[in-house]
């Protein structure tokens, strides 16, 4: 339309100009003509590429997709080229000088630049897209920071709802392994047994395929599999490869089937199973180890209130082998069987009032866990491990994607040693 009306104007002036009483010789004209005409080229161009660029904005960190959070899926709404997103947490903690025991205890009290996070992804075409998470905890390498990759992986999309997944990716267990944004979950801290029994962030080096049909997500993944040789009595966590030159003689499964029967409500289950072994022996004797995992997860988002819950389980076989492999003895034994499960609601004041992006959400959690719900015969169980926790605070996002939490934990456990704490995070993503 743009450049009917300038070649209309561009008409008009040689018209006008061949009517002028004093015309100039025709090779000038002509002269005069074509460099309009050029410059008239020049000015359709450069118009173009600024309705272009007005088009192609950044991919907002505003949708879950494919189980990855609003800002770790900003590539499968990019334009194609470079992607990049974020994440951050800062976090205070104020634990009481005395335990429920009356014991004073040694813990301080901090304040953390607890980590900061770059996604950066790259869109090759709309069928194969690189995506990848950096992370730098602690603020720094040194006294306890670190820095590594959460995930680096290749989508290969063989349709809009179908895709195969190589590299290293987060193992799709529970809710926070997958979505750990301050922005997706209540509270400062995430439940703990989503970081003690399903032990996140879990990433492990391997392959599968992920899917959508209709109200229906799923994922299948092959993976390498865990450690035992670093399990504790505290749980699994240490024995997650996590892509740093992990031990690849022992693989697992993983498989996760959602349900969306309305908008807002989510209905699940995930389960994982593979030895982890990894050929060490223990007595003379190879140690399998398998570690079998299940939970069963359920959210809601109706107006203003927020529901959710899960319950997880898990076992480990030739538990006492893998004392033996690693000189547990007494009550640090690993669990032969171990799980936890946790309830929480939260309820949006704004949806009262209209408040634009600004929220304002009460909240409480319980959750109950033990990794050591039983032991092999001749060890005994550690009674502090066998923890519940209530959580109560409130969280105020004054935009979407930042989030202020303050909230208090009561934690008790059967020996009778739990210790409280105060806690204030300040979270964003991009």
């Amino acid at each position: 339309m743009l450049k009917h009306g300038l070649a209309f104007l561009l008409s008009l002036f040689v018209a006008s100009a061949s009517l002028a009483q004093e015309a100039p010789a025709a090779a000038e004209l002509e002269s005069r003509v074509r460099e309009m005409q050029r410059q008239i080229e020049i000015l359709i161009t450069e118009i173009e590429a600024l309705k272009n660029r007005q088009a192609d904005k950044p991919a907002a960190a505003d949708i879950e997709q494919f189980g990855l959070g609003a800002a770790a899926s900003k590539v499968y709404r990019a334009q194609p080229g470079v992607s990049f997103g974020g994440y951050g947490e800062f976090l205070y903690q104020n634990v009481a000088g005395s335990n429920d025991a009356g014991a004073r205890v040694s813990t301080r009290d901090t304040a953390d630049q607890l980590r900061a996070v770059l996604y950066t992804g790259y869109k090759f075409n709309d069928r194969i897209l690189f995506n990848s998470e950096t992370e730098f905890e602690h603020g720094s390498t040194g006294a306890g920071g670190e820095v590594s990759v959460e995930f680096a992986y290749l989508d290969f999309l063989a349709r809009p709802d179908l895709g195969i997944r190589a590299g290293l990716f987060l193992v799709p267990m529970g809710f926070i392994n997958e979505q750990h944004e301050p922005t997706a979950y209540l509270g400062s801290r995430r439940p703990l047994v989503e970081r003690t029994i399903i032990p996140a962030t879990w990433r492990e080096m391997g392959a599968g395929m992920f899917g959508e049909n209709g109200p229906v997500s799923w994922r299948a993944y092959l993976t390498t599999g865990l450690d035992a040789a670093r399990f504790t009595s505290g749980g699994i966590r240490s024995g997650r490869g996590n892509g740093a030159q992990s031990l690849a003689e022992d693989f697992a499964l993983t498989g996760r089937l959602d349900y969306q029967p309305v908008v807002g409500t989510v209905l699940g289950v995930s389960a994982y199973s593979g030895n982890s072994g990894q050929r060490a022996v223990a007595n003379g004797e190879e140690v399998k180890a398998r570690v079998t995992m299940f939970d069963l997860h359920a959210e809601s988002r109706l107006r203003g209130l927020q529901l959710r819950g899960l319950w997880t389980r898990a076992t480990l076989n030739d538990a006492a082998m893998v004392n033996a492999l690693n000189k547990l003895t007494g009550t640090n034994s690993v669990g032969e069987s171990f799980g936890g499960w946790y309830g929480e609601i939260g309820y949006d004041l704004a949806s009262f009032r209209g408040f634009g992006e600004r929220s304002i959400t009460p909240f409480v959690r319980y959750e109950k866990l033990n990794p050591q719900r039983s032991v092999p015969t001749g060890f005994s169980l550690n009674r502090a491990l066998d923890q519940a926790i209530t959580t109560m605070g409130l969280q105020w996002k004054p935009i979407s994607q930042t989030v202020i939490k303050a909230d208090y934990q009561n934690l008790d456990n059967e020996a009778g040693t739990g210790t409280n704490q105060w806690n204030v995070s300040l979270g964003y993503i991009f």
